[in-house]
């Protein structure tokens, strides 16, 4: 471990930080959202949709250019910006593995789901189920209800996530910088609403483009300053291997050990797939190109955007390191929570260039605006298909102003999902894409994978596999992994100058010796289902949802009476979403 240097570095505390947040950084960031709002006024006066769908599908006649960085800029939200570099930090690079599973999620997405999208001609991801092969005995009930369970539980979820990624960052940012929180979050809603209500999926996937390159203009400008400030590349590697960081591949083969090369790459692909594959927020997106090839092409572009933003926010973790190797602001409480290291790291070295830490902010929100339009914009677009049109007959012309007003009434429903927000950032938003895409990652793909599948089977394996997830995703808030488990690497705070806060001389760093943290945890006391099945790496929720539904879903009995279970029973005239149709 590093010695204390004499001339150890000054850390500013919050109430320094948020002096540095001056007038020009409010007018960067106020910019950007007076942008993101002027793109949707440009598509609302552009042109005229002839119908609810055209305005939520963008009229299907995007290219895969603008759709691929809108792909990557949808779910790499705030909870990228802010949790990333802080897993790296605390972790070090394990969390980098996910370039493979963007690899294997990337190409089952695009060659096997999207073409069945296609096929069907689909807007609502949940009209698949209308599509599935089913036994005649069980043609019409099951179905409905199958139906029926994925509308009430996947959008509450949704919002949840939603709430999370506008909640956190206003959060982590207000106790750092000093922004008001319920104004951020208020700016945030509005601006999002607004453009979504006037320019549909366009203007949402514009705007996309516009925030991820704010986005990656903030790691930029992080990375660009530390490599100055540390003379180049080399000493942030340097700092990095000897502080433990580098180490990635970690074989261990136990599901409860939180990141292993296992969890990331498997579990990361289950968790990504329930994302890409069957989330109607990217599916959208897939649907509103001009052509399956339009498609395919933006999944495998934004594969390239995926590993951009990845490294780029692997490597901010590695120079937030570098920079508070002796010094950690959360151990000696500088910040108060993980998520605001990087607001914290942006204004300490940031600080004296007026515009830039504005430049951050408005990166950070960019990524939370494109988030929680996407959500907005998707769920607007089930409610009208799955909800209205199904059950009133309403003109194409009404049906585009309820999809316009369902952009503000859905922003009331995230609203009340903040109270919700759970955990670490990165944490809570990668187990609830888990506890929301596993179950129907596994109802989709046996509906689309395995002909002789009927609607009893799929209704049995969905309703086992949001139990389960949803069973253990509770318990492990409850009672959270032993800390063995869980402990971030070794933290240093020999070299903080903090004369008002007195740190322990006996332990300098967040690494306590085994036996404390037995002792101060109890650990002989936790039952096995405490110790096992709700210490689950978060990262196998999908896998585990997915697995549960498609097994239970395949194994209910085929055939109940009626015709062979081979026979198609589809009163729609489009093709069934069986491949082998």
């Amino acid at each position: 471990m590093s010695s204390t240097s004499p001339a150890a570095p000054h850390h500013p505390d919050a109430a320094e930080l948020a002096e540095r947040f001056t007038a020009f950084d409010y007018l960067v960031f106020a910019g950007m959202l007076l942008l993101s709002a002027a793109i949707g006024i440009f598509y609302a006066f552009r042109g005229v949709y002839k119908s609810a769908t055209d305005f939520m599908m963008g009229g299907r006649n995007l290219t895969f250019g603008p759709v691929s960085l809108s792909l990557t800029a949808s779910f790499m939200s705030a909870v990228t910006v802010l949790g990333t570099p802080a897993e790296i930090y605390r972790f070090g690079i394990s969390f980098g593995l996910f370039a493979f599973a963007y690899i294997f999620m990337v190409v089952i997405s695009a060659e096997v789901f999207v073409p069945v999208y296609y096929r069907l001609g689909i807007t609502s991801t949940y009209e698949l189920l209308f599509h599935f092969k089913i036994n005649s005995v069980m043609q019409i009930i099951p179905r409905g209800t199958i139906y029926f369970t994925c509308i009430f539980f996947v959008p509450p979820l949704q919002i949840l996530y939603t709430g999370i990624v506008i909640y956190s960052p206003s959060l982590a940012l207000n106790q750092v910088t000093g922004f008001q929180l319920w104004g951020s979050v208020l700016a945030t809603g509005i601006v999002c609403t607004f453009y979504c209500t006037l320019g549909g999926l366009k203007a949402v996937v514009w705007t996309d483009v516009f925030q991820f390159v704010l986005m990656i203009s903030g790691f930029i400008a992080v990375i660009a300053r530390t490599v100055v400030i540390k003379g180049g590349f080399g000493p942030i590697i340097d700092d990095a291997r000897h502080g433990g960081r580098l180490h990635m591949w970690d074989l261990n083969p136990s599901p409860l050990q939180r990141h292993t090369v296992w969890t990331v790459i498997i579990g990361g692909t289950f968790t990504w797939l329930g994302i890409y594959g069957v989330n109607q927020s990217q599916v959208q997106r897939y649907l509103a190109c001009k052509s399956l090839l339009h498609a395919k092409l933006s999944l495998y572009m934004n594969l390239v955007g995926l590993w951009i933003t990845l490294s780029s926010a692997v490597m901010c973790g590695l120079s937030m390191y570098s920079v508070y190797k002796n010094c950690d602001p959360w151990t000696s409480k500088y910040v108060l929570a993980p998520d605001q290291l990087m607001p914290y790291l942006v204004l300490d070295i940031l600080g004296d260039f007026p515009g830039i830490p504005g430049l951050f902010v408005a990166g950070t929100y960019s990524g939370t605006l494109s988030t929680v339009s996407s959500s907005i914009n998707a769920l607007a677009a089930v409610t009208v298909e799955d909800f209205i049109k199904p059950n009133f007959e309403v003109t194409e012309s009404r049906l585009s102003w309820i999809s316009m007003g369902m952009s503000k009434f859905v922003l009331c429903l995230f609203m009340a999902a903040v109270a919700s927000v759970m955990g670490a950032l990165l944490q809570a938003a990668l187990s609830v894409f888990g506890i929301i895409g596993g179950p129907l990652l596994g109802i989709f793909s046996l509906g689309i994978l395995l002909p002789f599948a009927n609607a009893k089977g799929a209704f049995s394996g969905l309703l086992c596999g949001f139990f389960c997830v949803m069973w253990i995703g509770i318990g492990s808030q409850k009672y959270p992994p032993p800390p063995h488990r869980t402990l971030p690497l070794p933290l240093s705070t020999e070299g903080c100058l903090r004369p008002n806060v007195t740190i322990p001389t006996e332990v300098t760093t967040t690494m306590l010796p085994p036996s404390l943290i037995l002792r101060k945890y109890n650990l002989f006391s936790r039952s096995p289902i405490q110790d096992y099945w709700y210490s689950l790496s978060y990262l196998y929720f999908s896998m585990l949802g997915t697995l549960i539904t498609f097994i239970v879903g395949s194994s209910c009995p085929v055939q109940i009476a009626g015709p062979d279970p081979g026979t198609a029973v589809n009163n729609s005239s489009q093709p069934t979403s069986s491949i082998s149709s």
